[in-house]
């Protein structure tokens, strides 16, 4: 029986992988103990699949959450910013102030502020305008988002009383006034959330948002994908049909919402944040909320953001990934994928994603391979990084809508290893 190489020897023979040697160290020590060291390189590739890294998203879903949502990428060169500094003055100024006036102009509003998500946005706000009181909600609005999260746990762990009022279906503006009216209740405000991840249909009636701004409480609006401006003013021809009905923040606000808060890495195309934009002096009680702090970004993130903005103030789609792909025309996306030359091209349906727009697609045009090959496109055939396709009825669909063209050389030597 031949005697193993020493655990150092073993993780040196590894350091082209990549992988910084304490981590061989530990590949190598592991495969040792197992008699397992001539099977080590495998290990090594096992723990560097673990790790982040690039992947190509050919599964027609834009706003993968599984793969970070929306498309983004930020400037990450060495240097140190402004992030809490008044340059006029040279005194401590606040984080929020540069992204915050941005966001604030995009949605035609007073003032704007960032936290780390929507769910964080839709706490801070139920903690900064209602705790100790209560904030009506409609049955229909009580949404669960991933991971099981839910609007009654937020709201709970905000301080928040929930009232809720309506039923499931129909919620009519008397059912506010009736909260409102009810002592017991020492109603603070209106949550109105987005129903983004599901529909009901059928005998169904909701309160407008416009309706609830006569009632002479604050509306808190939790539009939830993030859409800036229904006219979509960045877009050439303006609005895709498939954003029929979205929300969105300039038009919520215009209609009376008091506040709106809505995520970054969804149809706003950027990083994960939520963003609160409204009234001046309900985002400032916001922002000196205790739990702002816990919930504040760093400043890649508001940096990010910050780049984010300008290009919307810009108009300029192509600088925004998800809006690139979400514009670009079936006749593109067919040369594309006949250019790669492997399989069937076919027509398919992409979709938003994220929990957006339920039920909608988006027609889109991909390759179609007979077989289950998503093993094997995972595992970074002919160079290529990770692709993630979609898998049905025992064919393999590369859905090409949200692949960046300058990855179709990597698809397509990938593809040339299933032949």
């Amino acid at each position: 029986m031949d005697r193993p190489p020493s655990v150092d020897a073993l993780a040196r023979s590894l350091s082209d992988t990549g992988l910084p040697h304490p981590l061989l160290v530990d590949v190598a020590r592991a495969a040792i103990a197992e008699g397992d060291h001539d099977n080590a390189r495998s290990r090594a590739d096992a723990m560097a699949r673990t790790l982040l890294q690039p992947v190509i998203n050919a599964t027609g879903v834009l706003l993968h959450t599984n793969m970070g949502r929306a498309p983004w990428a930020t400037d990450v060169s060495v240097r140190y910013t402004n992030l809490e500094l008044d340059l006029a003055t040279g005194e401590r100024g606040s984080r929020q102030s540069h992204v915050g006036q941005l966001f604030a102009r995009l949605c035609e509003t007073e003032a704007a502020m960032v936290v780390n998500n929507c769910a964080s946005a839709v706490m801070l706000t139920m903690a900064a305008l209602a705790a100790g009181r209560g904030a009506a909600v409609s049955r229909g609005e009580l949404v669960e988002i991933g991971g099981s999260f839910r609007v009654p746990d937020v709201m709970a762990q905000s301080g928040a009383r929930l009232i809720e009022v309506g039923t499931t279906n129909r919620t009519r503006c008397s059912d506010y006034q009736q909260a409102i009216d009810d002592p017991a209740a020492d109603l603070a405000l209106i949550l109105k959330v987005h129903q983004s991840n599901y529909k009901i249909t059928g005998f169904t009636e909701e309160t407008t948002v416009s309706e609830l701004a006569g009632l002479g409480v604050p509306v808190v609006a939790d539009i939830g994908s993030g859409l800036l401006d229904a006219a979509c003013p960045w877009l050439e021809n303006g609005p895709p049909q498939w954003l029929a009905g979205e929300p969105a923040a300039k038009q919520t606000l215009a209609a009376g919402a008091d506040l709106v808060t809505f995520s970054g890495d969804k149809l706003l195309g950027g990083p994960q944040a939520g963003i609160i934009a409204g009234r001046a002096d309900l985002v400032a009680a916001c922002s000196r909320h205790p739990l702002a702090r816990a919930l504040r970004p760093g400043g890649l993130v508001l940096s990010s953001l910050q780049d984010l903005a300008m290009t919307y103030l810009r108009r300029d789609r192509d600088a925004i990934p998800f809006w690139r792909m979400a514009a670009v025309g079936k006749k593109t996306l067919r040369a594309r994928a006949e250019t790669i030359g492997f399989g069937e091209v076919r027509d398919l349906d992409a979709v938003p994603g994220g929990g957006t727009l339920p039920g909608v697609t988006i027609p889109s045009v991909g390759i179609v391979i007979d077989g289950d090959h998503g093993k094997a496109l995972r595992s970074g055939l002919g160079g290529a990084p990770p692709i993630m396709a979609r898998v049905s009825n025992g064919a393999t669909h590369l859905d090409l809508r949200a692949v960046d063209p300058a990855q179709d050389g990597q698809l397509g030597a990938a593809l040339a290893q299933l032949s």
